[in-house]
Order: structure tokens, then sequence, then C-alpha cells
């Protein structure tokens, strides 16, 4: 398959060593430019899961595209620019809950790497990942898919990797990566931007010679993503000038990553992660960023005012200016919940609370009752706990359908019922209902309703302006936001852990580096 190559999104220190042909030796990341073209294969896996969470995420939960599908992805768009031999095997992508189930990995694992070895001899591999990847009976999923994939590929093939700004690293990853970035928002509006990057280290590096390396620093430092989004400081100022470290020479790419906190790895930490060819410039960026983001650690906060359930909803009722809009944030799917919990609904009936929109409750049974009842009936409805019985009760109602959106398939069922003043979504899979457009396209307007319920973190971006005011209840769940006592049995000592801590940056070179 042939793409078109663009080079105006060069880093400076790229551009200041392309086209040297054969240039000095590998020691100073410089490699004989490649003669004819490059062949490149396109795969990865990604989920965010949170090992707290009790249900397990299995291979119906994976979209996974197989072959030239992987091309028709919103987020494969940038690959359509190149003009090398881009080649898909496999790229499966479950949305974030808990761990995945062990042989679902690793059936997903071994036919990758069968279509991966069809495609040899290979120059370079892109791997679309996310960094919070947890399998069942494994401390370090990313690391033990990268090493996989190294073992078919071989020692000279360039492997770079595109991540999520919550995700972890580990010295196995870094030690078999040549080249990775992350995003550099929260919430995430630059993933096409992140794609460019992933792509252009590899095809440029292969294009003009260049041997590239990973320096990373490891800060023993964890936060949940809704109090480290960068549309407020700290993490504002912290992400915003990444982008000028590219621009010195022998400087690929530099990333820094928040860490997925609810995930009780010991890999799992917030880091420091720069690609480029000039080790000592490497090492010294590392080593200030990492400094900094350690120094700035106190000053993480929620964006927006907290409370327990009980407190934000008497809030909410007493409001004089609408819509409310809360976020249920332990029970957020879009960070590894389990969108099924009922402490928010109970909540919502024993206030009485009237002319409310609570988006977001799986439940597959309830939405099939829905189905079969049709749009106009009346039923008794048991919702929520379907996934997660242990962890809260159902709630029984008794509920009006108003919407049953056209499926192909039952799992992709989706309702809207009427019950006790509450208007809510009720869904046979777990889906995100945080945007507007997710209501607008059952017939939902966000800003008809006094309360607005969302089971999220941080609002999107198209929610937050309709929000009158925002609040975000403190909920129990799978990824809880009291996180010094959700248990840590199995991390390096960490802070808030441990309060006292002390740090100072000591940056890993990759052994990939070591071998040049």
């Amino acid at each position: 398959m042939r793409r078109r190559l663009i080079l105006k999104m060069l880093p400076a220190g790229l551009l200041a060593l392309r086209g040297q042909g054969y240039a000095q030796d590998r020691g100073n990341g410089l490699i004989p430019a490649f003669k004819g073209t490059p062949r490149i294969a396109v795969g990865g896996i990604a989920s965010e899961c949170s090992t707290y969470s009790r249900i397990r995420s299995r291979m119906p939960e994976f979209t996974t595209l197989r072959g030239d599908e992987i091309f028709g992805a919103p987020l494969s768009q940038p690959l359509h620019r190149y003009d090398f031999d881009l080649l898909p095997t496999l790229e499966a992508s479950a949305p974030p809950g808990g761990p995945v189930e062990r042989k679902t990995y690793e059936a997903l694992k071994a036919e990758y790497l069968e279509r991966l070895r069809k495609l040899l001899p290979l120059d370079g591999v892109y791997l679309a990942m996310h960094g919070a990847l947890s399998v069942e009976g494994m401390d370090d999923a990313e690391g033990d898919w990268y090493a996989a994939t190294r073992s078919v590929v071989g020692p000279d093939c360039l492997l770079s990797a595109y991540y999520d700004l919550h995700g972890n690293l580990s010295q196995r990853s870094v030690d078999t990566l040549d080249a990775l970035t992350a995003y550099r928002t929260a919430p995430h509006v630059d993933r096409i931007e992140n794609v460019m990057r992933a792509t252009d280290m590899l095809t440029h590096c292969l294009r003009y010679g260049l041997r590239p390396g990973i320096v990373w620093a490891s800060i023993p430092a964890l936060l949940p993503g809704e109090q480290s989004s960068t549309e407020w400081e700290p993490g504002r100022r912290l992400w915003a000038d990444l982008a000028e470290y590219n621009r010195l020479p022998g400087i690929l790419d530099v990333s820094q990553l928040v860490g997925y906190v609810w995930a009780d790895e010991p890999r799992s930490a917030a880091s420091v992660v720069v690609t480029g060819t000039n080790v000592e410039e490497q090492k010294r960026i590392a080593t200030e960023l990492a400094q900094r983001y350690w120094d700035a650690r106190h000053d993480f906060h929620f964006g927006t005012p907290t409370g327990t359930i009980d407190e934000c909803l008497s809030r909410a009722m007493s409001s004089k200016t609408h819509p409310v809009v809360i976020s249920d944030s332990g029970d957020n799917p879009g960070g590894g919940g389990n969108s099924d919990q009922t402490f928010f609904l109970q909540a919502l009936l024993r206030a009485g609370a009237k002319n409310v929109l609570l988006g977001g409750m799986t439940d597959r049974p309830a939405t099939d009752a829905c189905y079969k009842a049709g749009v106009g009936a009346v039923l008794p409805l048991s919702i929520g706990a379907t996934l997660d019985p242990v962890m809260c009760k159902p709630v029984h109602v008794r509920a009006t359908v108003k919407h049953l959106t056209p499926v192909s398939h039952p799992d992709e069922g989706e309702a809207v019922i009427e019950f006790n003043g509450i208007t809510a979504t009720l869904s046979a899979r777990r889906r995100l209902y945080h945007s507007a457009e997710a209501f607008r396209d059952i017939g939902l307007e966000p800003t008809n309703f006094s309360i607005v319920v969302l089971k999220c973190g941080y609002l999107n971006p198209t929610m937050k302006p309709l929000a009158n005011p925002a609040l975000m209840a403190l909920s129990p769940g799978a990824i809880n936001q009291d996180i010094v006592n959700i248990g840590n049995h199995r991390r390096k000592p960490t802070w808030p852990w441990v309060p006292d801590l002390t740090y100072t940056p000591k940056p890993y070179v990759s052994a990939r580096i070591h071998r040049s």
C-alpha cells in the first residue's frame, strides 16, 4: 500500500540530520540512509484497565481491525500521507474497563504475530497502543507485546509507539522500542497529531538514516486524570512547552505522561520520555522536566468543585441556574469504571430530584426488556448491578420506554426511559455518554433538564459550555478518585501514598541506545 510522504512536520533535530547519507557511525545515532522503499508494519492493542475492577474485558469487548480495515479507522487517516509500504496487521482496542482476560490477550497477540511474520522482512513497525493495558496474571502487557514483536522482526527493525497521556512505562518497554510519543492534551484533543508524531518519527528516521533511541525518567508520583487536565494549572504550563524541546538538535520528541493511577502494578508512575539521537541532551531534558513535574505535584487539583454524591446533589437541587452537570466520577466508563453502579440513582430517588437526565447506565437485561416491550410501554425494570453485583444493589422502578435506537444486534441496544421525574439512558454494552451529541442523537437536549448526571470525569468539550455549573461527585467505584485509600499493594514507593517521599531524577538510557 502506497502513501504520500509529507516533510513539513520534521522537528528541527531531524532537519539538521536528514539527507546526510552514510554518516558517521551508529554510536552517533546515524545509520546508512535507506535505499528503496521501506516496509513498515502497522498494528497494536489498546485499552485502559483498572485493576480495581472485578469485570473482565473479553473478545466481544474488543473492536479488532484486520488488514486494510485498519486504514479505514479515523485515527489511521494520517497514514494516507505516506509513500512508504505501510503493511497492516491487526489493531485491537477495547473500551476502558477491567483487566483483559488472559486467553483473549493471547489469542489477539498470536494472530497479530502471525500476520507480522507473513510481512517479513520489515524495516519498521508503527504500534498504536495506549499504555494502561492490564492482562490477567501479567504486570507489563505492553512490554510483552513489544518483546513479542521484537522477537519476530529482529534487532534492526525500528519500533515506534503511540501512547495515551495516561500510560505507564516499564524498563522492558523502553529497552524494546526505538521511539515513543504521547498525547499532550487532556481531554485528548490531539489524537491525530499524536499519530502523526509517531509515524513521522519512524518514516523520517528510515528515510534519512537515523537510529533514534529513548531516554526515560520515571517519576514516583500518580494522580487521577481528573486532577491533571492540561486545561488548568499546573497541567497547562507543564505540557505547554513540550513542543519547543522538539526544536533542539538531536531531539525528535519529548513526551510527559501522568501515568494511570488505577493500575496497581510495579510500573505505574508518571514519566518523561525523550526520543532522539543526542543522548546527553536527552538526559538533560528528561532530568529537567522530571524535576519540574515532581516539584509541581502538590499543585494539582480538580478543575471543578467536588463533594460526595449527596453534597453535589443537594447543591444542584438548590441551584438557581441550570443545567447543573454532575460527574459520577467513580463509575466513569471512559476511565475504567463499570458504568452499572446505582449509588447516584439511589441518591436521586431518595432526594426526590425531578427533571433529571441520567446518562450512562449499562444494563443488558433491562435494555433487552425495553426492546421487547417497545416504545410507549410501561414496565417494571431492575436497573444496574449486572456487571458487578458485589459493588452495589440494583434499583427497581416502573418506567416508560421513550426511545429505542434501531440496531442490527442486541449488543448495540440503547434505550431511553422515564420514571419518577428522571430520564435515563440504558445501553446493552458500556458506552460513553459524555458529549452533548451522544444525547442529541437519541432525541435528548441536555439544556432542557435541571440536573444532568454523567458517568464521567472531567467534562467533554461539547458538554462543558452547557454546564451551569459543573460539579464532580467523588463517588465510589473502580476508578475511585480517593486514590490514597484505594489500596496500594504492588506499586513501588510512590507519592501520595508515601507523603514524605524524596526523589531525584535519574534518567534511564534505553538498551537500544547502548546496542548502537
